[in-house]
């Protein structure tokens, strides 16, 4: 044992892990406590890496959160470091087990509420905007034209409930089968967004010859103003959204006049939703996480997962994505489905994504990122394990495809989406949700307008250095606070950020370029 060693604050996750997590900067020579006896550290172990606690031959599991994280590569001795070079990602059997575990869904102690927006067809908004919605990548550029007119702000001094005039631009949109799966997608997705309870307005904005015609969007989705419901009571039409083509309006100047007009026509409507008290069972709250590190699934992940089993418990919806990055782990959801049927379909959708990769040569576990191997995560099955902590505690009620609306329904819900974060969002606020909670161990900047988005970071001092676009430390559990205790902080941070408080994404305007629709099929 070296002269001096002193005792290393590293975290065993359960009692029959074979790792260690540090909680800060490990030296060399330092000791770690494991039952009984100290385990000296062989070489210095990085914030968020892995440090072995017994001697293990080489193909043995090496176990984090109780779960196989892959197998040795070659012997570890106790102390030794232990991440992709000597830890490789074999494939292992799961046991699926549907439906044969029962949680609770946690008891509503106190009925809590928020400030919301009350729309006609009975969901909340946390948000008031209007959105100019570009069909296609031919007119991205004029559609954001039209939105610059609008951000100087001085608008707002007489429309002060509106929070702002914003593009959604994409890179889709042509070059794909008329009505073919790609071209259903996108308009799935942009109708998710121009029904989405967080828009009060907007109007849609073309080419003219593209596949993704403007007209059919309208027409196939059913799109309709969000005041419809009140001309309809008052014995009038049901509005139908303005559509703007460039070829007919004549180029990109005459339609960006046109389109700023139309516009300030839609704020007076837009400007009279008003927030009133609404029960926190509207919440619709997408979880995410970006910019993974080791301690991902110690600290953040979890606490996120406490404050969904809170919005859960009230009644709201907690909905979870990323196919590409619970692999590995999903047997640990099948579980906990209210049905083997829900289970069977989120197995159906693992090896959907198994075909899917090996199509174009690729493998469903190349997880993690360089970024993510910087910030101690190994294998894909520890990063997935990691990313299921958001996942909470409660049953999982529905397993829905990408884009589709989730927020009509209470409890945990899986969207198939990819892992990729811009894509995965896109596709969870078009399924409705009205919050985004994105947790990060490297630094991720992400928002997505028109739903507020709320960073929490998995270690303190990343949340020191990047206070300018970090909403939450959940770094305090390597402290000593508990997770039950961030997680319940986050909760009510959910619920301050749905009344309308700022976060950090919001302040600096970030949120249009993130918008990214997942393109499946070829580009013709």
């Amino acid at each position: 044992m070296s002269a001096g060693a002193r005792t290393a604050q590293a975290v065993v996750l359960r009692g029959n892990d074979n790792v260690a997590v540090a909680a800060r900067p490990i030296p060399r020579g330092s000791l770690i406590a494991h039952g009984d006896v100290e385990v000296e550290v062989r070489e210095p172990i990085a914030l968020g890496h892995k440090v072995a606690l017994v001697d293990l031959a080489e193909g043995q599991p090496v176990k984090k959160y109780g779960q196989i994280i892959g197998f040795a590569a070659r012997a570890i001795s106790a102390g030794a470091w232990i991440h992709d070079h000597n830890l490789r990602a074999d494939l292992f059997e799961r046991d699926y087990a549907y439906a044969s575990e029962h949680p609770p869904v946690p008891e509503m102690l106190e009925r809590r509420t928020f400030q919301g927006f009350a729309r006609p067809d009975g969901r909340v908004g946390t948000r008031n905007y209007v959105a100019v919605i570009s069909t296609v990548n031919c007119s991205a550029s004029t559609s954001k034209y039209i939105a610059d007119r609008f951000r100087d702000n001085a608008w707002q001094r007489d429309f002060p409930h509106v929070d702002g005039v914003f593009a959604i631009t994409h890179k889709n949109g042509c070059g794909q089968p008329f009505d073919g799966k790609d071209h259903q997608t996108l308009e799935r997705i942009l109708a998710g967004f121009a029904n989405h309870p967080n828009i009060a307005a907007y109007i849609i904005v073309g080419l003219g010859c593209e596949v993704s015609q403007a007209q059919h969007l309208v027409d196939t989705q059913h799109l309709v103003m969000l005041g419809a419901a009140k001309s309809k009571r008052n014995g009038q039409a049901a509005e139908r959204p303005r559509v703007m083509n460039i070829q007919e309006q004549g180029g990109i100047q005459k339609t960006v006049d046109a389109a700023v007009e139309a516009v300030f026509k839609l704020l007076p409507e837009a400007n009279s939703w008003r927030r009133s008290e609404q029960p926190a069972s509207k919440i619709c709250l997408a979880m995410e996480c970006g910019g993974s590190d080791g301690n991902s699934g110690v600290t953040a992940n979890p606490a996120l997962g406490v404050a969904a089993d809170l919005i859960v418990a009230q009644g709201g919806t907690a909905v979870l994505g990323e196919t590409t990055e619970i692999y590995g782990a999903e047997h640990l959801l099948t579980r906990r489905a209210v049905s083997r049927a829900v289970g069977e379909k989120l197995v159906d959708r693992i090896k959907w994504w198994e075909w899917y990769t090996g199509v174009f040569g690729a493998e469903i576990n190349n997880n993690p990122s360089p970024g993510n191997k910087a910030g101690g995560l190994s294998t894909i099955y520890e990063k997935s394990l990691g990313a299921l902590a958001k996942a909470g505690s409660t049953p999982l009620v529905d397993v829905v495809g990408y884009a589709e609306r989730v927020d009509h329904i209470p409890g945990l819900v899986f969207m198939d989406t990819p892992g990729y974060d811009p894509p995965c969002t896109t596709g969870l606020v078009a399924g409705g949700a009205n919050v985004l909670v994105f947790t990060t161990g490297r630094g991720s900047v992400l928002g997505l307008k028109p739903t507020p988005c709320i960073k929490a970071t998995t270690n303190t001092p990343l949340y020191d250095r990047m206070i300018d676009d970090m909403d939450f430390d959940a770094g305090t559990i390597l402290e000593s606070e508990s997770v039950e205790s961030v997680g319940k902080r986050m909760f009510e941070l959910i619920l301050d950020v749905a009344s309308g408080r700022r976060t950090k994404s919001e302040e600096q305007g970030v949120g249009e370029e993130e918008f990214a629709p997942w393109h499946i099929g070829p580009t013709l």
